[in-house]
């Protein structure tokens, strides 16, 4: 069970969870297994029972790192989807998770369009966004992201008729329980609550028929193909790797 505790959250954000069904509480319940709240002027969710948060931080942190010292174009991710002298790709990212990706190829200049279909994630993401949006050095980034609260394979299969996106990203949550670094223990909260994308297979498909000149594939660097299919190329990273499938014919 999950809601969002209210004392302290601002009103919008109130109505954003209220939106999402999301309960909310003035005290946490005996049965509440997480909790999400307003701390230290940020939205964060937490497990009852143990230690560790998570919230979505564009302007600090270590997306501040990488967006001043990454390595630009030459990150594996921005090599992935195809930057080519002035060429910026479109990207569709339509599993944001907590939009790290997303924020990186926007930082480069794409504009992306994240999908969501987690309210949690949504509502930490919309967080994070309107606090980008918000100061100096990330407002311009910010303002290339659209997120979208939607199930990804509902809107591959049924874009809008105006969609038109160069790449689409798809960086599947890959459940690995029993293989957690202790480094990563905050993330496991999340990781539990969002739940493996056990139906991701089925994005490769429609992402193809969607996608203008690519596809990437984001996978841990020894996990099967996505759906099985070999893909046209691959870039690879220190501990991901990056499928590349071309249009569907």
């Amino acid at each position: 069970m999950i809601g969002l505790l209210t004392p302290h959250a601002p009103v919008a954000t109130c109505e954003l969870a209220r939106s999402c069904g999301l309960p909310l509480w003035d005290t946490v319940p005996d049965d509440a297994v997480y909790v999400l709240r307003w701390e230290d002027d940020h939205l964060e969710l937490v497990p009852s029972q143990e230690k560790g948060t998570v919230w979505v931080d564009f302007v600090g942190g270590a997306l501040a790192h990488r967006r001043k010292f990454g390595g630009g174009r030459g990150q594996p991710v921005a090599k992935a989807v195809g930057f080519k002298g002035d060429h910026i790709p479109r990207v569709l990212d339509a599993t944001a998770g907590q939009g790290r990706d997303a924020f990186v190829l926007a930082s480069l200049g794409c504009t992306v369009t994240l999908l969501e279909r987690s309210p949690v994630a949504w509502l930490l993401l919309q967080d994070g966004l309107v606090r980008a949006a918000n100061d100096e050095n990330t407002s311009a980034i910010a303002a290339r992201m659209t997120l979208l609260q939607t199930d990804a394979r509902t809107w591959l299969e049924n874009p809008p008729q105006d969609a038109a996106f160069d790449v689409v990203y798809l960086d599947p949550m890959f459940p690995e329980p029993d293989k957690r670094a202790k480094s990563k223990k905050e993330m496991a909260a999340f990781q539990t609550l969002i739940g493996g994308d056990v139906d991701a297979d089925a994005l490769l498909a429609p992402a193809r028929k969607l996608a203008l000149k690519r596809v990437i594939v984001k996978r841990p660097r020894h996990a099967p193909w996505l759906a099985g299919e070999k893909p046209n190329f691959v870039f690879d990273g220190e501990s991901t790797r990056f499928d590349g499938y071309l249009p569907a014919p």
